[in-house]
C-alpha cells in the first residue's frame, strides 16, 4: 500500500508550458481606510517549439496573480514561424513606445537579447537570434512587443512560397 503514503510522488508530469515570471509587483490602491495591496504579474509561457504567450494577472496574493497571469498568457498563445533555428528575416517593430528589432544569426550564435526579449524568444524555441529593444524598458510591453513582431512573421512568406513553387533547402 505504498501508494497510499502521502509521501509517495511516483512520476511527476512535465508540464506542458514552461513559464518564467518576467515582472512581479505589489500595487497599491489608496481607500477611505488606509491603502490596499494587490500583486500584478508578468509572466511568458511556451513549449519551445513554436508557440509562445505573454500574460498579465492581478490578484490578492502572489500564487493567484501568477495563476490569473498563466491563464491569460495561454489565451494570448502565438505561433512562431522558425527556419534553421532562426528566423526568416529582419523585423523591425513598434507597438506605444516600445521598438523592438529582430535579426536572423548564423548556427550557433546564441540568443543575443535582453531581458523581456530573451524570455519571449527563448520560450518561442528560437536558438539564434540577435535583437535590440529600443524605447521603453517596460518589461511586459517589450514582451508583449517581440510577440507580436514574432506573429507577424507568421504570417510572412518567401516569393517563391506565394507563388506555389516548392523550395528546396
Amino acid at each position: 500500500m505504498a501508494r497510499d503514503n502521502k509521501r509517495f510522488r511516483g512520476k511527476r508530469e512535465k508540464p506542458e508550458f514552461d513559464q518564467k515570471l518576467l515582472d512581479l509587483a505589489r500595487v497599491t490602491r489608496v481607500v477611505k481606510g488606509g491603502r490596499r495591496f494587490r500583486f500584478r504579474a508578468s509572466l511568458v509561457i511556451g513549449n519551445r517549439k513554436g508557440r509562445v504567450g505573454v500574460g498579465v494577472g492581478k490578484g490578492a496574493d502572489v500564487s493567484d496573480a501568477i495563476k490569473k497571469a498563466f491563464d491569460d498568457a495561454k489565451k494570448n498563445m502565438i505561433n512562431v514561424t522558425i527556419k534553421k533555428n532562426t528566423i526568416a528575416h529582419d523585423i523591425f517593430y513598434k507597438k506605444g513606445s516600445a521598438r523592438i528589432i529582430l535579426k536572423p544569426a548564423p548556427e550557433g550564435r546564441g540568443i543575443v537579447a535582453g531581458g523581456a526579449v530573451r524570455a519571449v524568444v527563448e520560450f518561442s524555441g528560437i536558438k539564434d537570434i540577435v535583437s535590440k529593444s529600443l524605447g521603453t524598458s517596460n518589461k511586459l510591453n517589450v514582451a508583449r512587443a517581440t510577440a507580436e513582431a514574432l506573429s507577424t512573421l507568421a504570417h510572412s512568406r518567401t516569393r517563391g512560397e506565394r507563388l506555389g513553387k516548392a523550395k528546396e533547402e
